[in-house]
Parts: structure tokens; sequence; C-alpha cells
């Protein structure tokens, strides 16, 4: 049971487990409604202004496309009409001498022969010539100038079209990220990538992994563990190969941007912790990182055996380590067997030796317990000469003292002892009296 207290009157009352999980779920589900809805409209606020910012960039570039456009045209248009200009006084000058040289030529009508008429024809029409010839160039040039300005026309269609497309291209693509983001949460990015990767791999797996094992790493009994482990087999089931797999992705929305760096360090320690050889990370973060956008990224100046590929790269970068590891195996298995030998001899040099070591070892213990038993017996020796010393020494001490014994008498103990002489002189009497008796 669990007690709620209402935060109007105060009363605590309780409520079951089904009951406070259904007004916890309410609560949840409301807060994250209005979560919810003060995104989208954060993100119709960005997008408004991303559209209004692009809108004002389209027509700033436009307004100043078409003033550079209007600049030109002005500028053809004065120069067009200066050459007009030009062409028209060069004309009239034209047409003055040939008035002029017509004028004379008139008078010398007289003057001359029928054959200077000739000459004059055809002076008059090579002056026809070169007049048409100049209206011609200023046809050409009227007609280049309208060839300019259908020219500028069409850049201008042209130009407009282009940002109506980007515009168009942008207003897609915000919808269909603001539709992603609705409809996926930061876990569901996750494991879309997962499943993404799982399925490139299911789908080669009857033809290129037969023998392989690629499964999710559900062991947290260390603490962490990876996404995928991928192993693999010779025909032996001698494992030849293993990687640990980490998927990372985030939602644009994250507020906290994480590096591929930053999660290094904990798949070197799941990769440890489940004895893989390599370790991959398939990440989606640092988009805009052109170090990880061109290829297979070598992380193993950070950690022995780490790379870092977008998803395209998953099962390439599988096939390159594979390969490298079968085209290992027959060296490893020779260095195996190597081993093995070297195993052997190494095996009978450290009998060898250790027998060595135990005779050497026996032998020396052997050697000091005889020089020891010798100098016990030396001491030994040693000791009964100085025994037999000192009885030799006991020996004369009681022989003289026998002859000291032998020696001793009443009459050497009474000399100059007058008492003890009496007394012995009473003695003496006394025991003849009683032998004679």
């Amino acid at each position: 049971m669990q007690e709620i207290k209402c935060p109007k009157c105060g009363e605590v009352f309780q409520v079951d487990e089904s009951g406070y999980a259904a007004i916890v779920k309410q609560v949840r589900d409301k807060e994250f409604t209005k979560e919810i809805e003060l995104r989208e409209a954060q993100f119709e606020e960005d997008k408004n202004n991303a559209l209004r910012l692009a809108k004002l960039e389209a027509e700033k570039q436009y307004t100043q496309n078409l003033t550079q456009k209007d600049a030109e045209i002005a500028k053809l248009k004065s120069e067009i009409q200066a050459q007009q200009l030009t062409q028209k006084s060069e004309i009239q000058e034209t047409a003055a001498q040939k008035d002029k040289q017509i004028a004379e030529l008139k008078n010398q009508l007289d003057s001359f022969s029928k054959d200077k008429e000739l000459e004059i024809s055809k002076i008059v029409a090579k002056m026809n010539a070169q007049l048409s010839e100049k209206e011609a160039c200023i046809t050409k040039l009227n007609g280049e100038k309208d060839l300019s300005l259908k020219e500028f026309q069409l850049k201008e269609q042209s130009l407009k079209e282009k940002y109506q497309t980007e515009l168009n291209f942008k207003e897609e693509e915000i919808s269909r990220l603001k539709d992603y983001k609705l409809k996926l949460s930061t876990k569901m990015i996750g494991e879309s990538l997962e499943q993404h990767c799982e399925t490139e791999f299911n789908r080669l797996r009857a033809t290129g992994f037969q023998k392989a094992y690629f499964e999710k790493d559900n062991d947290a009994k260390t603490g962490s563990k990876g996404d995928f482990i991928f192993r693999d087999f010779d025909s032996e089931n001698r494992e030849f190969i293993s990687i640990m797999f980490e998927m990372k992705n985030e939602s644009d929305s994250t507020s906290t941007k994480k590096k591929n760096t930053d999660f290094l360090k904990e798949l070197d320690k799941d990769r440890r912790e489940k004895n893989c050889e390599y370790a991959v990370l398939v990440s989606l973060l640092e988009p805009e990182n052109e170090l990880y956008n061109t290829g297979i990224v070598d992380m193993s100046h950070h950690f022995e055996k780490m790379y870092v590929i977008r998803p395209q790269f998953f099962i390439p970068i599988i096939t390159l380590l594979r390969n490298a590891a079968l085209n290992s195996l027959e060296y490893r298995n020779e260095l195996a067997l190597i081993k093995a030998q070297n195993i052997d001899i190494s095996n009978f040099e450290d009998a060898m030796n250790d027998f060595k070591d135990k005779f050497s070892k026996n032998y020396r213990i052997a050697s000091e317990k005889f020089y020891k038993a010798i100098e016990e017996i030396d001491k030994t020796i040693s000791h009964l000469q100085k025994t037999k010393e000192n009885l030799l020494a006991s020996e004369n001490n009681l022989r003289l003292a026998n002859n000291k014994a032998e020696d001793l008498s009443i009459k050497k103990l009474t000399k100059n002892n007058p008492t003890m002489q009496a007394k012995f002189e009473a003695l003496k009497v006394t025991t003849d009296d009683n032998n004679l008796t």
C-alpha cells in the first residue's frame, strides 16, 4: 500500500499498488504530453525562424542579383546608345561625304567622258555597300541586346526556381525530421541502430558466416556489457577471431552531445572482461566530424585493437578482420605446433633439470650430514680423549691417596698431640688386659 497526501486538505489516504501506478502513469503521461507540446511549439518556432531567415536570405540574394543585372542592363543600354549615336554620326558623316562626293561628281560629269561615269557608278555602289554594312552592324547590335535581355531573364527565372526548390527541400526535411522525432524516443533511436546491424548480419549469415556466433551480450554480472559479440570458428571448432560491438546514437534534440571517445574506455573494459580480441564502436555520433565520415577509423593509439565506424562499414570491418584472421590462421597453427614441440622439449629439459636439482640437493644434504657425522665423531674422540686424561689423572691421585693411606699410622697421627697419645696408650693397655683374661 502507498500513502498519498492531499495538497489541499492535507488528508492522508492509502491506495493499492495498481491505483498508485495508475496515478503515477496519469501524471507522467500528462507531463510527457506537456513536454511534447512545448517541444513541438519550440520546433515550430525554430522552423518558422529558419524559414524567415532562408526567405530573407533568398530575397536579399535575389535583390542583389537583380540590382547587379539592372546595373549591367543599364550599362549595356548606355553602351548601345553611345554606339548608336556614334554609328549615327558616322552614317551622317558618310552620307554627307557621299552627298558631297555626288555633288562633286555631278559637277564633274560635264567635264568627264563616259568612261568616268562608270567609275562614278562604282564609287556610288561602294558607298551604298558601306552604308548597308553599317546598317547590318546596327541590326546585329540590336539583336545582341535582345539576346542579352532574354539571357538575363532566363538566368533570373532559373535563380528563382533554384531558390524555390531549395526552400521546398528544406521545408520537406524539416517536416520529415519533425515526424521522425515525434515517433522515436532516445531508446528507440539506439535500438533502431542495433536492429539495423543485426539485420545486416543475418542477411549474410547463411552465405558467409555459417559457423559464426553473433548474439547480444546479455551478461552483465561484471557491472556492464556491450551490445553484440561476434565469434567465428574454423573447421575444428576452434575460435580464431572475436569482436565486441557497441552501437551508439543520439537524438538531434539532445542537449548534451556525446563524443565517440567518451565510450572507448568502457568498451575496452567490456572487451577484456568477455575475452574478445577486437572492439568496434558503431556510431552515429559527431555527424559533422569528417574523421568518422570517411571510413574505418583506427583508435589503437587510445586502446589496443579498437575501431570506430559508421553503420555502412559494419559488414566490411567484420569481413576485413575475419579475412585477416583466416590468413594468419595457418601461421598460428604452425606456431602452435612448434610451440607444442618446444613445450615437449622444455618439459624434457625441465624434468632433467629437476632430476639434477633433486640429485644435487640430495647429494648436498648427504654430504652435509656425512661431514657433520665426521665432526660429531671427532668431537666424541676429543671428548673421550679428555675423559681418558681425566681418568688417568684420577688414577694417579688415587694411587697417591692409597700410598698416603698406607703410610698413615697411629704414631704419625698422635705425633705432637700428647692427649691423643695418652688416649691410645690407655686403650692399648685395656686391650692387652682383655687378651690376657
